[in-house]
C-alpha cells in the first residue's frame, strides 16, 4: 500500500512564501475535469484501492514541526506502507527522511533539483529549505545521494559536494537517457524548479535551463528501482498561472505514485 501525506510547512522558505497551500491544489489538479486518473502506462489510479491519501498533517511550529513530520511518516513506514509526500517547502524532506532511516539502514536518494541544497546554514537558518541535504548527509541517514538537475553550485555547496561524496549530474552535463541503478531502497526528492521556468512558472525560484517536463518524467518512469518513497516538493500557487504548475506537479504525482505501488495491482 502507498500513502500519501500532505506536509503542508513553508516557514523554512527563504525567499517566498506560499509552498504550504500546494498539497490541495496538487490534489485539486489531480481531480480536474480537465485531465483522468490514468498514468501513461494505462493504470487507472480511481480504480486501484492499493492507496490511501491521509490528508493534510496539522503541524506546530517549528522545531516541533519536524518531530511531527517525523513521527507521521514513520507511523506509515512502520506498518511496511511506501509514502508519498507533498509539500511544502524543501525542508520537509529531512525529517522524512529521518522517519526513513529508522526502517532502512541502506536508503538511495534521487535528487531532482535546480539547488544542491547542501548549505550547512543558511541566512541563520539549519533547517532551511536550503538545508535538508547537508543535514541528512551529516547524520549518516544514508547510503547515496545522487542529485540530478543542479545548475547552482556555489563553492560553499561544491565543497560540501565533495565532503560528503555527493554524486551530482549539473544541468550542463545531463544527456537524456541516462539511466541510474541503485544497489538497495531508493526515495525520490523532486523539487519542481528541477525544471525549466517555462514549465513550472509556480515555483518561488525561476532558475532557467532546467528539464522539460517530459525528461523529467521519463526519468520516473525509466527507474529500475526499489522505490520506497518520495515526495513533490516546492509548488508554489502563488506564482502559478492558470494552475499549470499544480498540472505538472498532479502529472508527476501520478507517475510516482504507479511507481510505488504495489507490482501485483498494476
Amino acid at each position: 500500500m502507498v500513502s500519501i501525506l500532505g506536509i503542508p510547512l513553508d516557514v523554512n522558505s527563504s525567499f517566498l512564501r506560499g509552498a504550504a497551500q500546494a498539497p490541495q491544489k496538487i490534489r485539486e489538479a489531480y481531480r480536474s475535469d480537465s485531465a483522468n486518473y490514468c498514468t501513461e502506462s494505462g493504470v487507472d489510479l480511481n480504480q486501484n484501492l492499493h492507496w490511501n491519501d491521509l490528508g493534510d498533517l496539522t503541524l506546530s511550529s517549528m522545531p516541533e514541526a519536524f518531530r511531527e513530520i517525523e513521527e507521521n511518516v514513520f507511523a506509515q513506514v512502520d506498518r511496511k506502507q511506501h509514502v508519498l509526500s507533498l509539500g511544502g517547502d524543501h525542508s520537509i524532506t529531512y525529517p522524512i527522511i529521518k522517519a526513513f532511516a529508522r526502517k532502512y539502514t541502506n536508503l538511495n536518494i534521487l535528487h531532482l533539483d535546480a539547488h544542491g541544497d547542501l548549505y550547512d546554514n543558511f541566512e541563520g537558518n539549519r533547517h532551511s529549505h536550503a538545508c535538508p541535504f547537508a543535514r541528512i548527509l551529516e547524520e549518516g541517514l544514508i547510503k547515496r545521494l545522487v542529485q540530478v538537475g543542479i545548475r547552482t553550485y556555489n563553492p560553499h555547496q561544491r565543497e560540501q559536494a565533495k565532503r560528503f561524496g555527493v554524486e551530482a549530474i549539473e544541468m550542463k552535463d545531463w544527456k537524456d537517457g541516462t539511466t541510474f541503478s541503485f544497489d538497495g531502497p531508493l526515495y525520490i526528492s523532486l523539487d519542481l524548479d528541477a525544471l525549466d521556468p517555462a514549465f513550472v512558472p509556480g515555483v518561488s525560484h525561476h532558475e532557467p535551463g532546467g528539464f522539460s517536463t517530459r525528461q523529467v518524467l521519463s526519468i520516473i518512469q525509466n527507474l529500475q528501482a526499489n522505490i520506497v518513497g518520495a515526495d513533490i516538493v516546492e509548488l508554489n500557487p502563488t506564482r502559478d498561472i492558470n494552475g499549470m504548475t499544480a498540472m505538472v506537479a498532479a502529472k508527476f504525482f501520478k507517475e510516482i505514485l504507479v511507481k510505488l505501488l504495489p507490482a501485483t495491482s498494476v
